[in-house]
């Protein structure tokens, strides 16, 4: 049986995408994602996301979001935002608001605009959580705020703020992207233990209150173009450590990325994807 799929990409980030029922002759879909998301013997993708109508009346689509890796996301900024356009591609949806249900709750996707095949959203993708248990990271004492933290990294100490938005994000501010080895240093932070779940690692660099470049070492993915999630965790560690206002553009190497964290608490994020192929994959 063959699965029919299209593949987008946000920002340089690339996720297939399919529909659920060209999957559910499948067992294990872990094993699936990484056979093809693999750059040489598969499609190649940074992800694969499967959107299926939602059974309640709270959203009105679920998707599901797996890593290169196999393992299961709770959150993808970039993946669901490419779900939203696969939707609307399809004609699965017209309704300019989208609701999609996802491992972290439900997020919201207003469409702004739309050619051809690429589409401009601004995605509402929750609320960030600081304390040490909702990350979740290991400590010795709870903390509301992980700020500044002292993580030890193959015998180096690192100044660290972590925090959840959608996954558990561990930032780190730099001067000099090279200067830290960041490639180096991603997946040792990434799998380090006192990060239970694995974490996301973003190395920021301050530009000015308004702008901030970033280089990201994606939990299940590693160096990656951009991520959403990683994205918004940035501007909010940037704005709790008194470095940026509350909207800033986001430099990624896959684009530019204009954030919000608003007032009430939620973080805005304004994105296009766009179509690069649909195809079928065979069983």
């Amino acid at each position: 049986m063959s699965a029919r799929f299209t593949k987008f990409q946000g920002f340089g980030n690339d996720y297939i995408v399919f529909e659920a029922d060209q999957l559910s002759h499948l067992n294990d879909l872990g094993q699936f994602a990484r056979r093809i998301c693999n750059r040489h013997y598969g499609a190649g993708a940074d992800g694969i996301a499967i959107a299926q109508r939602s059974a309640d009346a709270d959203s009105d689509f679920r998707v599901r979001i797996f890593n290169p890796d196999g393992s299961e996301a709770g959150m993808s900024g970039n993946g669901t935002r490419c779900a939203a356009s696969y939707l609307f591609f399809h004609g699965l949806w017209s309704s300019d608001e989208l609701k999609l249900q996802t491992r972290n709750g439900i997020k919201r996707y207003h469409l702004l605009e739309r050619s051809g095949g690429s589409f401009l959203f601004r995605s509402e993708l929750g609320q960030p959580k600081f304390d040490n248990a909702s990350i979740p990271m290991s400590v010795d004492a709870p903390l509301e705020r992980v700020i500044d933290y002292r993580l030890n990294v193959d015998g180096e100490t690192l100044k660290v703020t972590a925090l959840q938005m959608g996954n558990p994000n561990c930032c780190i501010f730099v001067d000099d992207f090279e200067a830290i080895d960041w490639r180096r240093l991603g997946p040792l932070i990434e799998n380090h233990p006192q990060f239970p779940e694995r974490t996301n690692v973003i190395f920021i660099r301050i530009v000015d209150r308004e702008n901030i470049e970033e280089r990201i070492w994606e939990r299940g993915v590693g160096e990656t173009e951009s991520s959403g999630t990683c994205s918004c965790a940035a501007v909010v560690a940037s704005v709790i450590n008194g470095q940026t206002d509350r909207v800033v553009n986001v430099h990624a190497p896959g684009g530019l990325i204009p954030i919000e964290w608003r007032a009430d608490d939620q973080v805005v994020l304004t994105g296009t994807a766009g179509v690069v192929y649909s195809g079928e994959w065979p069983e």
